[in-house]
């Protein structure tokens, strides 16, 4: 197995720093955060974060320009490119999903994320499926252009939280150029079947694995004590990692896994170098 880091987890950390950082780990890959960087001042100056001031971020604007650069970068320290992992969805301009793809093939990086759409409760799931399938088949005449792979991830609140739901749609099209993201704490939230089942259901088109960890726990929300999912630390959450990567080497699956952790108890750089070497422990035990 590959491994490789989604930057959106290391917020504080540069580009470079975390570059430097993964290569003392033992990283293969780098899968990374790809949107648009805020202009709002007072963004700016606010401490950083997963989802606002993430300094570990790479311009949607500018990513094509700037593709050999990155790539410069990233061989530098001998870390290869996995994904470009955009916030784009099947529905957005085939413009700005070409640029991506474009700044994807300068950086000899073979898959770029784009996600099915958020479920909308106000209309049918039927609709919703149908409107997706338009969207991915935009989304795969570009693959083939580009020579790149599409993959959407299985994500709580899309059309596509489960195996199940993520087969039902990119079994529409070639394995070749739309995939999927199985992702181990996305199911705690929303989605989770028994993981070897999970696996086999979605055969050709499982193309890359997430790992990151959740739990549910008890907090007050609109006035009620109620369970709610939160992210937690590799070692303590619902996910169980041992039964998942056994659950992989049965299915065949010998690809990249790409580590996104969003807890709160380490620093990005403790988790950088943690995370690794406790899923490392468990793949060894296995094998």
């Amino acid at each position: 197995m590959k491994y490789s880091l989604f930057t959106v987890s290391v917020p504080e950390l540069t580009p470079e720093q975390a570059l430097i950082k993964m290569k003392e780990c033992g990283y293969d890959g780098v899968d990374w955060r790809v949107a648009a960087i805020p202009e709002d001042p007072d963004i700016l100056k606010e401490e950083p974060s997963y989802w606002r001031n993430n300094l570990c971020t790479l311009d949607i604007e500018t990513i094509d320009e700037k593709a050999e650069e990155i790539k410069a970068l990233c061989h530098q320290y001998g870390i290869h490119i996995n994904m470009l992992c955009t916030y784009l969805t099947c529905r957005d301009s085939e413009e700005i999903i070409g640029r991506c793809m474009t700044a994807a093939k300068k950086m000899d990086c073979t898959r770029i994320r784009i996600n099915a759409p958020s479920y909308d409760f106000k209309r049918t799931y039927g609709e919703q499926l149908d409107e997706a399938v338009q969207g991915f088949k935009r989304v795969e005449a570009l693959a083939k252009k580009h020579g790149v792979k599409a993959d959407f991830e299985m994500h709580m609140r899309t059309i596509v939280p489960s195996a199940s739901a993520a087969f039902r749609l990119a079994s529409r099209f070639d394995p070749a150029y739309i995939g999927v993201i199985y992702d181990t704490g996305n199911v705690v939230y929303e989605g989770l079947e028994e993981y070897k089942m999970a696996l086999e259901i979605l055969g050709p088109y499982l193309d890359l694995v997430h790992v990151k960890n959740a739990r549910w726990v008890k907090k007050e929300t609109e006035g009620k004590e109620r369970f709610v999912p939160d992210w937690a630390p590799f070692t303590d959450g619902y996910a169980d990692f041992e039964r998942f990567f056994q659950a992989l080497k049965e299915t065949g699956y010998d690809g990249v896994i790409t580590f996104e952790d969003f807890s709160s108890a380490e620093s990005s750089k403790e988790k950088i170098k943690n995370d690794i070497f406790y899923i490392r422990t468990i793949v060894e035990n296995l094998n």
